[in-house]
């Protein structure tokens, strides 16, 4: 079966998000399923094709990434100048994060907790059976 390329990036970002975006991506791919795609013209993490994060290329360059609403509202009490949201948001399970100012320490369970609101039970079975070898 022949694999197709995700659609042109219509929002390129500079070389700093373009490298910000990529140690995401390094970290969302020890999480089975997971695929690098596009979304409103930006680069995304999917799972199965179905969405787990973007970067916000054609705005403020936030990683807008899956993120159940009781936990964005402790994170955005928590640490606001690194979590935040826009009106566009406010009703989603989403946050932004701004990737520059993010301890990078936490983003492997912040990209986890996304990873499992966009994976299939078999996946997240398949990633905790890999857990226990």
């Amino acid at each position: 079966m022949k694999t197709l390329e995700p659609v042109p990036i219509k929002f390129p970002p500079n070389k700093v998000q373009a490298n910000l975006f990529a140690r995401v991506l390094t970290i969302a791919r020890r999480y089975p399923g997971v695929e690098e795609s596009r979304s409103y013209g930006t680069p995304a993490i999917k799972v199965k094709k179905k969405f787990m994060a973007r970067l916000r290329s054609e705005a403020e360059s936030g990683l807008a990434i899956r993120c159940d609403i009781m936990e964005r509202d402790m994170l955005l009490m928590a640490a606001p100048d690194v979590f935040y949201i826009t009106d566009h948001y406010v009703n989603d399970a989403m946050i932004l994060i701004n990737l520059e100012s993010v301890r990078w320490d936490a983003m492997t369970d912040i990209i986890e907790r996304a990873w499992r609101m966009a994976a299939t039970p078999k996946l997240i079975k398949e990633y905790e059976d890999n857990q226990d070898v």
